[in-house]
Order: structure tokens, then sequence, then C-alpha cells
């Protein structure tokens, strides 16, 4: 399929679909810093200011829903959880630089 074919009012159009998938406010920023790596929640927290508990926590649940995310959790007290981007996560990867590049060139 040509990105010229795609008709935007569909509902399945792929452009459409993404923008469903990342463009919550947090959304590109969680994947950015979980980036290639493991993270904890009190790491990532503080990695990205001002957002609150209750919304990295629902980000993060919709993250792993989505299949962008995955979540280990260790049978420990306290208990301990890691995130890590699944394939589909490290994908968008390229996307968020990209932004991060226009960004830089053309709004800092």
């Amino acid at each position: 399929m040509n990105l010229s074919d795609i008709n935007i009012c569909d509902e399945n159009c792929p452009v459409r679909k993404s923008l469903q998938l990342l463009s919550g406010k947090w959304t590109l920023l969680i994947l950015y810093q979980i980036n290639d790596q493991k993270v904890r929640y009190g790491e990532l927290k503080r990695k990205i200011p001002g957002i609150s508990e209750k919304m990295l926590i629902q980000e993060l649940n919709r993250l792993i829903e989505y299949e962008l995310v995955q979540k280990k959790s260790f049978p420990q007290i306290p208990p301990k959880v890691e995130y890590t981007l699944s394939e589909k996560g490290l994908s968008t990867l390229p996307i968020i630089e990209q932004l991060a590049t226009f960004g830089l060139n053309h709004l800092v």
C-alpha cells in the first residue's frame, strides 16, 4: 500500500491507528526513558518530571496492554518491578529520535 492511497477518514488508517497508540501526553516520554534498558518504576518516575504516580501507572498499564512495554515482577519484599520495551516498543525509538531532532532543529 502506498501512503498516498490512505483514506484518513477510514478507521483502519495506519496513521490514525499509530496516533491512537502513541498520542498520549506521556507516552513517547515514557518509551524514550525506558529505551533499550531495564527501568524500575521509581527510576522512571524520577526521569519524567511532572507526571503523577496515578498517570504513570495508567500509562504503563496502557503501554503493556498495547504490547509496547513488558513488565517483569520479582517475588520479593519490597516488591521489585522492571519495565523494558518489547520489540514493538523498540520500533518506536526511531520515531521518537526523529521528533527529538525536529525539536532541536526547529523549536529549541
